[in-house]
């Protein structure tokens, strides 16, 4: 059977890190206790303002990472810096975002209906692509047709998702079924072109269960809400929960 892959997302644990200075705790350790646990990669996302996950980080995980043979998944904006960053650590995997100073996180997909917008991340693939053949890419955006469309005409592999809207219609007690119609047909968009339908931000356990009923999304990051209840829980018992969940909901062949 095929399961859904689970990306944990460490870049909080950097938060509390750089809230004091010091160096615990190690981003490395929570990369280590979540792939021994069983999660399939790790995510980090270093910001151009440098609030939680840090330049030596972003080797330093790696090398966790390889250890496990497991993929590094490296969350960026499209900045020349950024872009350059990616070229010499050659993560497994970079999933390019939006990038705001003030907000507090990612708030939205890319908008890659702006021409300007379009041509930067069209650039970053072409270099990230060019300079580090083996680094496969992902664009982090809304589950639109148009969106959707237009992220098909770069050099990518996959799309993430922005479930955040959903995650607060969720908790909201809404109704889902737009969000739900909108990624089955986002999907069909996507894997006719053979590309990976990927989806993160904002989830918990809870909400997660009715997109693992759906099928529709082979990959999910999560972070804020692990690191959480790993305060309560312990981070290697949150995790074996989420897989736990996770296989009880096998993809279609």
């Amino acid at each position: 059977m095929k399961y859904p892959r689970l990306g944990v997302n460490i870049d909080h644990v950097a938060t509390l890190r750089q809230q004091r200075g010091e160096f615990y705790p190690e981003v490395t350790r929570a990369a280590e206790v979540s792939l021994a646990t069983g999660a399939h990669q790790i995510t980090i996302h270093l910001r151009e303002d440098r609030r939680h996950i840090q330049d030596r980080d972003v080797p330093e995980t790696h090398n966790m990472c390889r250890k496990f043979k497991l993929p590094l998944n490296l969350e960026m904006g499209c900045s020349d810096e950024m872009v350059q960053i990616a070229i010499l650590e050659k993560p497994e995997w970079v999933c390019l975002v939006p990038e705001k100073r003030a907000e507090r996180t990612t708030e939205g997909g890319l908008d890659v209906l702006d021409p300007i917008n379009y041509a930067r991340v069209k650039a970053a693939c072409e270099t990230i692509k060019k300079m580090s053949p083996a680094t496969k890419i992902s664009l982090f955006v809304e589950a639109t047709p148009q969106v959707l469309s237009k992220c098909l005409t770069v050099r990518a592999d996959a799309v993430e998702i922005h479930t955040g809207e959903y995650a607060k219609d969720f908790l909201n007690k809404k109704d889902l079924s737009n969000h739900f119609k909108m990624y089955r047909e986002g999907r069909s968009i996507i894997k006719a072109q053979g590309w990976g339908y990927h989806a993160g931000h904002g989830l918990t356990f809870e909400s997660l269960e009715p997109l693992l009923a759906e099928k529709q999304f082979e990959e999910y990051n999560i972070g804020h809400w692990i690191m959480g209840e790993a305060l309560f829980l312990g981070l290697g018992h949150v995790i074996k929960e989420m897989l736990t969940l996770m296989k009880k909901y096998p993809l279609e062949a």
